[in-house]
């Protein structure tokens, strides 16, 4: 009897050792960015930014997500996920770009472009890690309207940490004052020249290129327009 209690306390010290040293592997694993393929755009006390390209024929490490993430993929390409236990999602079709896109923290597992045809597109995104901050939010200020919901747009994602807008400028836009209500992330998806124009009468114009990121602080107040092109995008509120 007591050779039983003894190996069953063996077999129990066993797997409990064989839970913590799995546990402690998943934490160890190194985050998803940097890596090869990912270019740092910028960070600031909200987010870690970030422009990513799955490259063709490089093998990529497994990784844990350590932040929610918001994104926006700019290019389809096929890519291979790997799961810690080493089976692989089943290929999707191709989905439509822009594609907003949002993921929650701690997901584990490989991301690689390996094995495909030589002719087909590496896939594209600009990726934002959510930094556990509380969001700031703002109602619009005398003699202007919300930036979100307007005219054209669409709203994509909505959870607990961020609204994700499909929308575009139309030419000659609208002369009303716009308020965004919380910190947001823009990300242009159809290249295009805009112009600003602020309460106090002054104005700013700027060129975007497909794939340009900016960070837009609550309580922002201005008219916007398209002044050359038909300029596109994927703004996310963040919560």
């Amino acid at each position: 009897m007591l050779l039983k209690k003894i190996k069953l306390t063996l077999l129990i010290l066993n797997f409990l050792g064989i839970l913590s040293g799995s546990l402690f592997a998943q934490e160890d694993l190194s985050h998803a960015y940097p890596r090869e393929g990912v270019r740092t755009l910028f960070e600031n006390e909200r987010v870690f930014a970030w422009d990513v390209t799955w490259l063709r024929g490089v093998e990529q490490p497994y990784h844990r997500h350590r932040y929610d993430l918001a994104a926006v993929y700019l290019r389809y390409g096929p890519i291979r996920i790997t799961r810690l236990d080493g089976t692989v999602n089943p290929q999707n079709p191709p989905f439509e770009i822009p594609r907003p896109f949002f993921q929650p923290a701690d997901v584990i597992h490989k991301e690689e472009m390996v094995g495909f045809p030589g002719d087909v597109p590496q896939r594209w995104a600009i990726m934002f890690d959510l930094k556990d901050v509380s969001g700031t939010f703002v109602e619009p200020v005398s003699g202007s309207v919300a930036a979100f919901p307007r005219v054209g747009s669409k709203l994509a994602i909505d959870n607990e940490r961020v609204l994700e807008w499909v929308h575009g400028w139309e030419p000659e836009g609208v002369d009303s004052l716009m308020t965004y209500e919380r910190d947001s992330l823009q990300v242009m998806t159809a290249p295009g020249i805009l112009q600003y124009t602020f309460s106090n009468g002054a104005s700013l114009t700027e060129a975007f290129a497909t794939g340009e990121a900016r960070f837009i602080s609550a309580g922002t107040v201005r008219a916007e327009k398209a002044i050359s092109g038909t300029p596109k995008a994927v703004t996310i509120e963040l919560k």
